[in-house]
């Protein structure tokens, strides 16, 4: 009989006593089933199953009467329906518990995160609060002498409502945040302070800025003020603008001429001696030359020119400096080309006759001083004259002072004794000259020798004598006043002898 067979009829037969049995038997151990969990139910009626399908297996091997098998295979079937069932109710059990189990696995998984999330929280809170803490245990202050501000400080200039403050439990480190927190505060004050001064220094930066703006102009106005104040000043005789112009004309001087142009102008002022000073030349060459003289000392060219001196704008008195002046005198050879160069600027001296006032008609001579740069000496000639038999009343103004040959040893060495001043020269250098400008030197010949010669004859010791009376005489401070009273002698001299 197969299986499929014995299962129709077993739907279909009634059931027997022996069907009424077990199926009273199925349902006593459903009713235990209930008592005891679903997972033990699944293995005991696992097992059962098992054990009917054994049983099947066993009677289909035996050879019994054929009713009796059909009626046993009949029951073990029906008892098999019966534990499928049951297995279906346990499985079914066992599915609610298991949702049941999940349900609440879910409820309570919310809270559980949530306490883990906290959890993660404050453990990284506990890093970083580790972590700041190592950083400020480690922290070395850039000034490490401030210190935090002191509790004398703090009780003495800390405000009432900041020492009343409570900020933690410990007395200690509460003292120790509102020390932190006065200092905070007064850090805060020098900042703002800091932004006043600050805004103070801009406003002065501004104010000084506007004033060198309004200096830097100034000279421009001054300068046009000058020239409107020129026709006043004339009229007046004051000649403050053209004496200023001289003296900033001055500072372009080489030094021996410088020397004779301040004593010959204090001369003046001080003993109102009847005498002219000015400067004759180019300002512009003067100035070439002493940015050049200023570039060959130091090796930093220098081209920024003087604002004083604006040489291509008309005096006050109209007339224009000359502005060629001659550089080059003397002989032609190729070795003595540059011995004769002169400086740019000259000095003129005009010499009037103390005893008339009229100085149109008093003017008895004028003078002209010059340098010669490579020779370091000054030379002195008449103006008005171009030969040099007219330089003849300032020969010998001094005993041997002819002015024909250099006044010092240095310069002949330089030159040796092949130049001599003869009379194609209008100027001279003569040695009362030198020590105008302040220039000195040593004489040729010493005084003890000169003394033995003096003792050897007398004429020559009345000589001797009478020039060591002479150059001490205009050697005293008062050279000035001697050379003038000379030359002032010599001509009135040579007027009477016409």
């Amino acid at each position: 009989m197969e299986d499929g067979d014995t299962t129709e009829e077993a739907v279909v037969v009634p059931v027997s006593n022996g069907d009424e049995q077990s199926f009273s038997h199925s349902s006593s151990r459903q009713r235990d089933s209930e008592e005891e969990s679903p997972h033990e139910t699944l293995r005991n009626t696992k097992a059962s199953i098992e054990n009917i399908v054994a049983e099947i297996l066993s009677l289909k091997n035996q050879a019994k009467p054929k009713p009796l098998l059909t009626l046993r295979l009949r029951e073990l079937l029906t008892q098999t329906f019966l534990h499928f069932v049951t297995l279906r109710q346990a499985n079914r059990s066992i599915l609610l518990e298991e949702e049941r189990a999940r349900t609440e696995t879910e409820r309570a998984k919310v809270p559980l995160e949530l306490t883990t999330q906290k959890l993660q929280n404050l453990s990284y809170e506990k890093s970083q609060f580790v972590k700041a803490i190592k950083v400020c245990n480690d922290f070395k202050s850039k000034y490490p002498d401030i210190e935090v501000v002191s509790e004398e400080e703090f009780f003495r200039g800390a405000p009432q409502d900041m020492k009343d403050s409570v900020l933690s439990n410990h007395s200690e480190h509460n003292l120790v945040l509102k020390r932190l927190n006065f200092e905070l505060f007064q850090r805060k004050e020098l900042c703002k302070l800091h932004d006043k001064l600050e805004q103070k220094r801009k406003t002065l930066l501004d104010t000084i800025a506007n004033r060198k703006k309004f200096l830097s102009s100034l000279p421009s106005h001054l300068k046009s003020l000058k020239k409107a104040s020129l026709p006043v000043q004339n009229q007046l005789g004051v000649q403050h603008t053209k004496k200023l112009k001289r003296h900033h004309t001055a500072e372009l001087l080489p030094p021996p001429l410088y020397v004779i142009y301040s004593q010959l102008l204090a001369q003046k002022e001080a003993f109102g001696e009847s005498i002219d000073v000015e400067i004759i030349g180019s300002v512009k060459d003067a100035q070439a030359f002493s940015h050049h003289l200023a570039h060959k000392d130091t090796g930093i060219s220098t081209t920024v020119e003087s604002p004083k001196l604006e040489n291509n704008e008309p005096d006050e008195d109209g007339q224009r400096q000359s502005k060629r002046p001659r550089r080059f005198q003397g002989k032609e050879s190729l070795d003595q080309a540059g011995i004769f160069q002169i400086h740019p600027l000259t000095v003129n001296l005009h010499v009037y006759d103390d005893e008339v006032t009229d100085l149109e008609s008093a003017k008895l001579i004028s003078l002209k001083f010059e340098y010669l740069m490579q020779l370091n000496i000054i030379c002195v000639g008449n103006e008005a004259s171009n030969s040099g038999s007219e330089n003849d009343i300032l020969s010998d103004l001094f005993p041997d002072d002819t002015g024909l040959e250099l006044p010092h040893q240095s310069a002949k060495l330089c030159v040796g004794n092949a130049i001599m001043f003869n009379g194609d020269r209008t100027a001279r250098p003569y040695k009362w000259a030198q020590h105008l400008a302040g220039i000195d030197f040593l004489p040729e010949v010493a005084p003890l020798l000169l003394a033995s010669r003096e003792t050897s004859d007398s004429g020559e010791a009345a000589k001797g004598e009478d020039f060591i009376t002479s150059l001490s005489q205009y050697r005293q401070q008062n050279r000035l006043q001697t050379v003038l009273q000379k030359i002032r002698s010599r001509i009135k001299a040579q007027l009477a002898l016409q």
